[in-house]
Protein backbone atom coordinates (compact mmCIF):
# COMPACT_ATOMS: atom_id res chain seq x y z
CA UNK A 1 0.00 0.00 0.00
CA UNK A 2 1.76 3.11 -1.40
CA UNK A 3 0.46 6.37 0.46
CA UNK A 4 1.74 9.83 -0.62
CA UNK A 5 0.27 12.75 2.14
CA UNK A 6 -0.09 10.05 5.00
CA UNK A 7 0.79 7.37 7.01
CA UNK A 8 -0.59 4.62 8.96
CA UNK A 9 0.62 2.64 11.44
CA UNK A 10 -1.59 0.08 13.37
CA UNK A 11 -0.07 -1.03 17.17
CA UNK A 12 -2.25 -2.89 20.07
CA UNK A 13 -5.45 -2.34 18.01
CA UNK A 14 -5.36 1.20 17.62
CA UNK A 15 -4.67 2.22 13.89
CA UNK A 16 -3.09 5.96 13.48
CA UNK A 17 -3.24 7.93 10.29
CA UNK A 18 -1.44 11.28 10.13
CA UNK A 19 -1.11 13.56 7.94
CA UNK A 20 2.29 13.94 7.08
CA UNK A 21 2.20 17.21 4.86
CA UNK A 22 2.98 19.59 7.81
CA UNK A 23 5.40 21.81 5.89
CA UNK A 24 2.62 22.38 3.07
CA UNK A 25 0.11 22.69 5.72
CA UNK A 26 -1.45 19.28 5.28
CA UNK A 27 -3.09 21.05 2.50
CA UNK A 28 -5.37 18.43 0.29
CA UNK A 29 -4.04 17.50 -3.02
CA UNK A 30 -4.89 15.31 -5.62
CA UNK A 31 -2.83 12.26 -3.90
CA UNK A 32 -4.88 13.24 -0.14
CA UNK A 33 -8.22 12.26 -1.95
CA UNK A 34 -6.84 8.93 -2.75
CA UNK A 35 -4.61 8.33 0.10
CA UNK A 36 -7.66 8.58 3.11
CA UNK A 37 -9.90 5.90 1.00
CA UNK A 38 -7.08 3.69 0.99
CA UNK A 39 -6.20 3.45 4.47
CA UNK A 40 -9.53 3.25 5.80
CA UNK A 41 -10.28 0.15 3.35
CA UNK A 42 -6.98 -1.12 4.70
CA UNK A 43 -8.18 -0.59 8.78
CA UNK A 44 -11.66 -1.65 7.64
CA UNK A 45 -9.79 -4.93 6.73
CA UNK A 46 -7.92 -5.61 9.74
CA UNK A 47 -9.80 -7.35 12.19
CA UNK A 48 -7.48 -6.77 14.55
CA UNK A 49 -8.38 -2.55 14.15
CA UNK A 50 -10.44 -1.51 17.25
CA UNK A 51 -10.10 2.02 17.44
CA UNK A 52 -8.32 4.80 15.02
CA UNK A 53 -6.38 8.10 16.02
CA UNK A 54 -6.30 10.88 12.65
CA UNK A 55 -3.11 12.96 13.71
CA UNK A 56 -1.35 15.51 11.94
CA UNK A 57 2.25 17.08 11.65
CA UNK A 58 3.24 20.75 11.95
CA UNK A 59 1.34 23.96 13.24
CA UNK A 60 -1.80 22.85 11.56
CA UNK A 61 -3.53 20.25 10.94
CA UNK A 62 -4.79 20.78 7.64
CA UNK A 63 -5.31 24.27 5.61
CA UNK A 64 -8.20 22.14 3.63
CA UNK A 65 -8.03 22.01 -0.08
CA UNK A 66 -4.86 22.79 -2.45
CA UNK A 67 -6.60 25.78 -4.23
CA UNK A 68 -3.80 25.37 -7.08
CA UNK A 69 -5.23 21.79 -7.96
CA UNK A 70 -8.96 22.75 -6.65
CA UNK A 71 -9.35 25.29 -8.98
CA UNK A 72 -8.53 23.06 -12.36
CA UNK A 73 -11.73 21.46 -11.51
CA UNK A 74 -13.53 25.26 -11.65
CA UNK A 75 -12.15 26.78 -14.19
CA UNK A 76 -14.12 26.47 -17.75
CA UNK A 77 -13.68 24.23 -20.63
CA UNK A 78 -13.98 24.27 -24.22
CA UNK A 79 -15.97 20.84 -23.41
CA UNK A 80 -19.95 20.88 -23.99
CA UNK A 81 -21.34 22.96 -20.99
CA UNK A 82 -23.58 20.07 -19.74
CA UNK A 83 -20.73 17.13 -20.02
CA UNK A 84 -18.38 19.58 -18.26
CA UNK A 85 -21.24 19.78 -15.29
CA UNK A 86 -21.89 16.62 -15.39
CA UNK A 87 -18.33 15.40 -14.76
CA UNK A 88 -17.63 18.14 -12.16
CA UNK A 89 -20.91 16.88 -10.20
CA UNK A 90 -18.98 13.31 -10.19
CA UNK A 91 -15.84 14.58 -8.69
CA UNK A 92 -17.47 16.63 -5.86
CA UNK A 93 -18.98 13.07 -5.06
CA UNK A 94 -15.77 11.43 -5.50
CA UNK A 95 -14.56 14.16 -2.87
CA UNK A 96 -17.37 13.77 -0.98
CA UNK A 97 -16.30 9.67 -0.53
CA UNK A 98 -13.51 10.27 1.08
CA UNK A 99 -14.67 11.88 4.25
CA UNK A 100 -18.06 8.97 3.65
CA UNK A 101 -15.84 5.92 4.37
CA UNK A 102 -14.13 8.01 7.17
CA UNK A 103 -18.07 8.33 8.68
CA UNK A 104 -18.34 4.43 7.80
CA UNK A 105 -15.38 3.12 9.49
CA UNK A 106 -16.41 0.15 11.59
CA UNK A 107 -14.82 1.33 14.28
CA UNK A 108 -15.00 4.54 16.14
CA UNK A 109 -12.73 7.20 14.87
CA UNK A 110 -10.81 10.26 16.98
CA UNK A 111 -9.36 12.97 14.81
CA UNK A 112 -6.64 14.88 17.29
CA UNK A 113 -6.90 18.49 16.05
CA UNK A 114 -3.28 21.48 16.52
CA UNK A 115 -3.80 24.59 14.95
CA UNK A 116 -5.77 25.70 12.32
CA UNK A 117 -8.35 23.15 11.34
CA UNK A 118 -9.70 24.93 7.64
CA UNK A 119 -11.97 24.36 4.96
CA UNK A 120 -12.02 20.60 3.63
CA UNK A 121 -10.39 20.22 7.72
CA UNK A 122 -13.81 20.81 8.94
CA UNK A 123 -15.71 18.15 6.67
CA UNK A 124 -12.96 15.26 7.53
CA UNK A 125 -12.95 16.13 11.49
CA UNK A 126 -16.85 16.02 11.17
CA UNK A 127 -16.82 13.09 10.27
CA UNK A 128 -14.77 11.44 12.60
CA UNK A 129 -16.53 10.27 15.49
CA UNK A 130 -14.77 12.12 18.42
CA UNK A 131 -12.47 15.42 18.53
CA UNK A 132 -9.81 16.13 20.61
CA UNK A 133 -8.05 19.40 20.47
CA UNK A 134 -5.15 21.66 21.49
CA UNK A 135 -5.68 24.99 23.15
CA UNK A 136 -4.62 26.76 20.44
CA UNK A 137 -6.39 25.08 17.87
CA UNK A 138 -9.38 26.97 15.71
CA UNK A 139 -12.17 25.85 12.84
CA UNK A 140 -13.33 27.64 10.02
CA UNK A 141 -16.04 26.85 7.22
CA UNK A 142 -13.41 28.59 4.47
CA UNK A 143 -15.68 27.67 1.49
CA UNK A 144 -17.63 31.14 1.98
CA UNK A 145 -14.36 33.15 2.08
CA UNK A 146 -13.90 31.85 -1.84
CA UNK A 147 -17.29 32.03 -2.42
CA UNK A 148 -18.46 28.52 -2.58
CA UNK A 149 -20.47 26.71 -0.67
CA UNK A 150 -19.69 23.69 1.40
CA UNK A 151 -20.04 20.56 -0.33
CA UNK A 152 -17.91 17.38 1.26
CA UNK A 153 -20.18 16.77 4.06
CA UNK A 154 -19.89 19.85 6.69
CA UNK A 155 -23.26 20.98 5.89
CA UNK A 156 -24.72 17.69 6.12
CA UNK A 157 -22.70 16.60 9.84
CA UNK A 158 -22.41 19.26 11.63
CA UNK A 159 -26.06 19.90 12.59
CA UNK A 160 -25.73 16.98 14.55
CA UNK A 161 -22.74 18.75 16.22
CA UNK A 162 -23.81 22.36 16.64
CA UNK A 163 -27.08 24.71 17.14
CA UNK A 164 -28.66 25.57 14.31
CA UNK A 165 -27.65 28.92 14.58
CA UNK A 166 -24.40 28.75 15.70
CA UNK A 167 -23.46 26.96 12.40
CA UNK A 168 -25.45 29.15 10.21
CA UNK A 169 -22.89 31.40 12.01
CA UNK A 170 -20.01 29.59 10.91
CA UNK A 171 -21.09 29.11 7.59
CA UNK A 172 -22.37 32.74 7.08
CA UNK A 173 -19.61 34.16 8.13
CA UNK A 174 -16.25 31.71 7.46
CA UNK A 175 -15.03 33.32 11.36
CA UNK A 176 -12.67 30.99 13.29
CA UNK A 177 -14.05 29.02 15.58
CA UNK A 178 -12.10 28.57 18.84
CA UNK A 179 -11.03 25.39 20.82
CA UNK A 180 -12.67 26.83 24.24
CA UNK A 181 -15.95 27.79 22.15
CA UNK A 182 -15.89 24.66 20.54
CA UNK A 183 -15.65 22.90 24.26
CA UNK A 184 -18.79 24.61 25.64
CA UNK A 185 -20.75 23.69 22.33
CA UNK A 186 -19.70 19.90 22.83
CA UNK A 187 -17.64 20.27 19.26
CA UNK A 188 -14.25 18.41 20.89
CA UNK A 189 -14.77 16.13 23.59
CA UNK A 190 -10.98 17.25 25.48
CA UNK A 191 -8.70 20.32 24.82
CA UNK A 192 -5.17 19.57 25.79
CA UNK A 193 -2.22 22.32 26.10
CA UNK A 194 -0.25 21.04 23.16
CA UNK A 195 -0.14 19.00 20.46
CA UNK A 196 1.86 16.07 22.32
CA UNK A 197 -0.88 15.98 25.26
CA UNK A 198 -3.77 16.08 22.51
CA UNK A 199 -2.15 12.67 20.93
CA UNK A 200 -1.75 11.27 24.37
CA UNK A 201 -5.16 12.02 25.35
CA UNK A 202 -6.71 11.02 22.01
CA UNK A 203 -4.57 7.81 22.32
CA UNK A 204 -5.80 7.51 26.00
CA UNK A 205 -9.38 7.52 24.75
CA UNK A 206 -8.43 4.50 21.77
CA UNK A 207 -7.04 2.47 24.03
CA UNK A 208 -10.43 2.79 26.58
CA UNK A 209 -12.76 2.02 23.43
CA UNK A 210 -10.52 -0.80 22.69
CA UNK A 211 -10.93 -2.52 25.73
CA UNK A 212 -14.32 -2.88 25.19
CA UNK A 213 -15.87 -5.77 23.15
CA UNK A 214 -15.33 -4.70 19.62
CA UNK A 215 -18.94 -6.04 18.42
CA UNK A 216 -21.24 -4.04 20.14
CA UNK A 217 -18.55 -1.14 19.60
CA UNK A 218 -19.29 -1.70 16.04
CA UNK A 219 -23.17 -2.17 16.90
CA UNK A 220 -22.92 0.86 18.42
CA UNK A 221 -21.54 3.02 15.63
CA UNK A 222 -23.42 1.25 13.46
CA UNK A 223 -26.71 1.95 15.20
CA UNK A 224 -25.98 5.52 15.60
CA UNK A 225 -24.95 6.64 12.71
CA UNK A 226 -28.16 5.11 10.94
CA UNK A 227 -30.35 6.70 13.68
CA UNK A 228 -28.64 9.71 12.53
CA UNK A 229 -29.75 9.47 9.23
CA UNK A 230 -33.17 7.74 10.15
CA UNK A 231 -36.60 8.67 11.84
CA UNK A 232 -36.65 7.26 15.53
CA UNK A 233 -39.51 4.44 14.86
CA UNK A 234 -36.55 3.03 12.05
CA UNK A 235 -33.72 3.47 14.74
CA UNK A 236 -35.37 1.19 17.08
CA UNK A 237 -35.97 -1.23 14.80
CA UNK A 238 -32.54 -1.05 13.02
CA UNK A 239 -31.26 -1.80 16.92
CA UNK A 240 -33.90 -4.62 17.67
CA UNK A 241 -32.68 -5.90 14.50
CA UNK A 242 -29.18 -5.86 14.85
CA UNK A 243 -29.33 -7.06 18.96
CA UNK A 244 -31.51 -9.96 17.39
CA UNK A 245 -29.02 -10.87 15.17
CA UNK A 246 -25.49 -10.18 17.08
CA UNK A 247 -26.35 -10.44 20.74
CA UNK A 248 -25.55 -14.21 21.15
CA UNK A 249 -21.98 -14.66 20.76
CA UNK A 250 -18.96 -14.80 23.63
CA UNK A 251 -18.60 -11.14 24.43
CA UNK A 252 -22.07 -11.08 26.42
CA UNK A 253 -20.35 -13.55 28.46
CA UNK A 254 -17.10 -12.33 28.76
CA UNK A 255 -18.20 -9.08 30.05
CA UNK A 256 -21.00 -10.92 32.96
CA UNK A 257 -18.35 -13.17 33.97
CA UNK A 258 -15.51 -10.58 34.24
CA UNK A 259 -18.29 -8.13 36.02
CA UNK A 260 -18.87 -10.66 38.30
CA UNK A 261 -14.91 -12.18 38.88
CA UNK A 262 -14.28 -7.99 38.98
CA UNK A 263 -11.66 -8.55 36.73
CA UNK A 264 -11.13 -6.93 32.97
CA UNK A 265 -12.73 -8.86 30.34
CA UNK A 266 -10.58 -9.96 27.72
CA UNK A 267 -11.96 -9.89 24.11
CA UNK A 268 -11.53 -11.62 20.70
CA UNK A 269 -11.14 -10.04 17.72
CA UNK A 270 -13.69 -9.71 15.14
CA UNK A 271 -12.75 -11.74 12.09
CA UNK A 272 -11.81 -10.85 8.39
Amino acid sequence: MELETLTLAVDAGIATVTLTRGAQLNTMTEAFWRDVPTAFAAIDADPSVRAVVVASTGKHFTAGLDLGWAGQSLLGSDVDAGRAREAFRRHVHMLQETFSVVDRARVPVIACIQGGCIGGGVDFVTACDLRVGTADCFFTVQEINLAIVADVGTLQRIPHLLPQGLIRELAYTGRRFGAAEAKHWGFVNRVEPDHAAALASAHALATEIAAKSPLAITGIKAVLNHGRDATIAQGLDYVATWNAGMLQGGDLREAMRAQQARTAPVFADLVA
